[in-house]
């Protein structure tokens, strides 16, 4: 049988016409469409588990939650990345993977933490003191947003006294009280004890440091802590710190870390982020200023 070759050629591009429009093609993207380039909410760590998420070992210690910015600190070799919440306190302290629990012979009481590399710049430092018979031992150390309330609100209720007094009878405004409470108590939100670089040592009484045993120990740690990364953010007030809390001798500040955590927290942190909080008296912190004048009401070299 011959076949037409006209009529061959007509089915071979029919049946190849058929095929192509069978075929899935990839469409060409619009420009003009903007896709969402978040992954689906249920992908999305919550503000908790955010402050656990950490690098591996052999990385910088990092917590990362999304929309954070990267900041290097003025140390050498040194970059951080935490976010909004940890910087307020915002988390639970047996869960926050920056930390560690401090042991029995560093400090007055069990369940206390601090930032380990923090943690392990004080153990030399204890140790260098020990030598010189100096004995020191963490009294307070890392206090979450929760635990920072607990302290502003008993003052602020007058559930805790303070220089003996019931601020909630003896100071009705609520400026004029919250600056009582802030001579020694830093607002929610605000505290460096917040970051776990923190810490308070031996005793929390300016007194105790002035004479004797005290005199001592705070003689060892002005003339040595330096070279372990502590300082006292909260040095006698006057010229050259006019404004924020009252002198803390016990007061010392791992400022390797502590320095990027501020920076980041001028960057980020606003005052109405803390007039928007859940304590009493959180309005006042805008009349009063309470980053300009605490948060960086501290000695020059902290800064």
């Amino acid at each position: 049988m011959v076949l037409d070759y006209t009529f061959v050629k007509y089915w071979a591009v029919a049946i190849s016409l058929f095929i192509c429009a069978s075929c899935q093609i990839t469409p060409v993207k619009d420009p003009n469409i903007v896709l969402d380039a978040n992954p689906i909410e249920e992908d999305l760590p919550s503000n908790e588990d955010s402050l656990d998420k950490i690098v591996p070992e052999g990385k910088t210690d990092q917590v990362v939650r999304p929309k954070t910015d990267t900041i290097k600190s003025n140390m050498p070799k040194q970059e951080i990345q935490v976010s909004r919440d940890f910087l307020m306190g915002k988390y639970r302290l047996a869960n926050q993977k920056l930390f560690s629990k401090i042991d029995k012979t560093y400090a007055n009481t069990a369940n206390r933490y601090m930032h380990k590399e923090a943690y392990d710049a004080f153990k030399k430092m204890y140790e260098a003191a020990k030598k010189e018979g100096i004995k020191l031992q963490i009294v307070s150390a890392a206090r979450p947003y929760h635990q920072q309330k607990a302290i502003w609100s008993a003052k602020w209720t007058g559930k805790r006294k303070v220089d003996g007094e019931n601020l909630a009878k003896a100071i009705p405004s609520i400026k004029e009280r919250a600056l009582k409470i802030l001579e020694y108590s830093s607002m929610p939100g605000t505290s460096r004890h917040h970051w776990g670089t923190d810490i308070d040592i031996n005793n929390l009484n300016n007194s105790y440091f002035e004479k004797g045993k005290g005199k001592q120990e705070y003689d060892w740690l002005v003339a040595n802590a330096a070279n372990f990364g502590f300082h006292q953010p909260y040095t006698q007030k006057g010229a050259a710190r006019p404004n924020g809390y009252e002198e803390e001798k016990w007061h010392w500040s791992y400022l390797p870390l502590a320095q990027p955590y501020l920076n980041q927290y001028l960057q980020e942190i606003t005052i109405e982020d803390i007039t928007a909080l859940d304590f009493a008296g959180a309005k006042s912190a805008a009349p009063i200023q309470v980053i300009e004048h605490y948060v960086l009401g501290i000695a020059e070299n902290c800064k």
